[in-house]
């Protein structure tokens, strides 16, 4: 694991039955899992490699709602308040803290751009403060720069991407539930035209419920059930640096983003830069995808065969009894790329002298799941009663992992939902993106 993440011990095999089964342990499958076996039901967790391992602590760990699009600011809301409240549940460490998020900007068009989210905002009961000139200067004196303006979002933060998802499982654990680490999930079983049981490498186990949280994954999971769901993924590269004093906890510009850890290292990325690998996948949902290619073409560039090596995005067909592309790759770890890990650090000590005191304690990169809107699917799908997707969350994951899993709790359990379920349910995909494409 070149990124940081805390290892938990779990049971080696899975029951025979459960009321629910939940595939993946990233942050989403967690927080499910979490929420379900709070409210009584038998609940399974299955991860084919660690807690958290792939993009879940491979990301800058922002909990925000400062920008987020329409479809997302209501589960980001109710994600922040979820953070707090699994902490003061559970009394476990995952680092968090509402510190704000500081954005700065040269850029009118930009400014103009945070001005206009702050006004849809105020609709939606979210406060966030646009910046003059002198206010930014001073918010970012870290930089040593003058800035035209920027925002400041005061009730947004940051969690440990490191400490969070493993957190979470172990919380699972003592509620009840069940975590099994290092046990794919090689597909279903059906009766009646409704799920029956899933089936694992170490066995069958019977249920009602499975929700596939399997992040990159899940696209060529479905396509073993005969269900088309449109996905593709980036790889996104970070660089992790020593401490320093005096820099914000959570820190963007156009060139360069910053974000603090909890054992002092701040991590380093720039926005939306990221390499596209092909993949007989990207090849097969291509005509959806332009939509977003064509939005975003500035900062993404081709990469090479790390997709192809990670297995993720295949369309070929498994067995259920046969060891399938999930246990061959347990944890995605793709090779970051160099060029923008030389470019990340370079921008970086441009932005903020004090990083030049600091040692490169980490390099890593992830594959960032997204959907052709770049808004995540998340409901039952009508082909296959009793299974459902939670997936394509578009780098957005980790901050609203906690409303999304509740949501996805409500949906098994039939409760009445914490937000409008209809804008991210799965069917949509059905229709062109033309349009729909999220902004933030």
């Amino acid at each position: 694991m070149p990124a940081p993440l805390t290892l938990i011990e779990t049971p080696s095999n899975p029951p025979k039955e459960a009321d629910v089964v939940v595939i993946g342990g990233g942050i989403v499958g967690v927080f499910t899992a979490y929420f379900l076996t709070q409210r009584g039901l038998k609940t399974v967790l299955l991860e084919k490699g660690r807690i958290g391992a792939e993009q879940s602590s491979r990301n800058w760990g922002w909990c925000r709602q400062q920008n987020r699009d329409a479809r997302e600011l209501p589960i980001s809301t109710k994600s922040l308040d979820l953070w707090e409240r699994f902490v003061a549940e559970t009394g476990e460490d995952i680092g968090f803290r509402r510190c704000g998020l500081l954005y700065l900007s040269n850029n009118e068009a930009e400014i103009e751009g945070w001005a206009r989210w702050r006004d849809f905002a105020k609709t939606a009961g979210v406060t966030t403060h646009m910046l003059s000139a002198a206010e930014a200067a001073e918010k970012g004196k870290a930089t040593g720069r003058s800035w035209k303006g920027g925002v400041f979002s005061p009730t947004d933060g940051i969690a440990d991407p490191s400490k969070a998802a493993p957190a979470v499982a172990r919380a699972v654990m003592k509620l009840g539930g069940t975590v099994i680490q290092n046990c794919a999930a090689r597909g279903v079983e059906t009766e009646g035209g409704r799920l029956s049981a899933v089936v694992t490498e170490r066995g069958t186990i019977r249920t009602k419920i499975a929700i596939l949280s399997g992040g990159a994954w899940a696209s060529s999971f479905c396509r073993q059930l005969g269900i088309r769901f449109p996905q593709a993924s980036i790889r996104s590269s970070i660089v992790a640096v020593s401490g320093a004093e005096g820099i914000p906890p959570a820190l963007h510009t156009k060139d360069i983003s910053v974000t603090a850890r909890s054992n002092g290292d701040y991590t380093l990325s720039i926005s939306g830069r990221a390499r596209v690998d092909l993949t007989p996948q990207q090849l097969r949902f291509l005509p959806q995808f332009l939509p977003m290619f064509l939005k975003r073409w500035q900062l993404l560039s081709p990469g090479g065969l790390e997709g192809m090596k990670g297995g993720h995005e295949t369309v070929s067909r498994w067995r259920l009894d046969r060891p399938t592309p999930m246990e061959h790759m347990r944890i995605l770890d793709p090779k970051p790329d160099q060029g923008t890990l030389r470019l990340i650090h370079q921008r970086a000590l441009e932005l903020l002298p004090a990083l030049k005191s600091t040692k490169i304690t980490g390099t890593w990169a992830g594959y960032i799941d997204s959907t052709p809107d770049g808004v995540p699917g998340i409901g039952e799908l009508e082909s296959l009663p009793g299974f459902i997707l939670a997936a394509g969350f578009s780098g957005h994951g980790f901050g609203i992992g906690p409303g999304a899993g509740h949501l996805i709790a409500d949906i098994a359990t039939g409760a009445e939902p914490i937000v409008d379920p209809r804008p991210y349910h799965p069917s949509r995909f059905n229709a062109s993106a033309w349009g729909k494409v999220a902004e933030f």
